[in-house]
């Protein structure tokens, strides 16, 4: 079995979680509201691209600033590392992106699964209240 497969004793997605773990997808970091739904592998796959991307990014911006402090000074010349800021948007694009089609999928795997889930609560109980004779 593949490890994006689906798994056979997997519980069904909710709507609520497949809505939440895609707003967390796209709106705070790639990969964390995909291990919030459960899919282990792509989640991780995601978050990794992130934080790769991010780190690259960070690499670029600590590396500009040491050379702007060495031009206050007057020792360090000014060199151009424009490729790590692209790689590192790059990256967290493409993480970004991953985590937009897992989303999508997520979203579509628990509207199909909707009814089962609904299926599988208890009716809700409703307090009797005192009854007037």
């Amino acid at each position: 079995m593949k490890p994006s497969s689906p798994r056979r004793n997997r519980k069904p997605l909710s709507p609520a979680t497949a809505r939440n773990a895609a707003l967390i997808n796209q709106l705070a970091t790639p990969g964390l509201g995909t291990l919030m739904a459960g899919r282990l592998v792509m989640g991780i796959g995601q978050l990794i691209l992130a934080l790769a991307g991010f780190g690259f990014i960070v690499v670029w911006f600590v590396s500009l600033l040491r050379q702007y402090y060495g031009l206050i000074t007057g020792d360090t010349p000014l060199t151009p590392l424009t490729w790590l800021a692209l790689a590192g948007a790059g990256l967290f694009l493409a993480a970004w992106c991953w985590s937009l089609v897992t989303s999508i999928c997520l979203i579509r795997e628990a509207r199909r699964n909707a009814p089962a889930v609904f299926a599988a609560m208890p009716p809700p109980l409703i307090p009797q209240g005192p009854t007037s004779d």
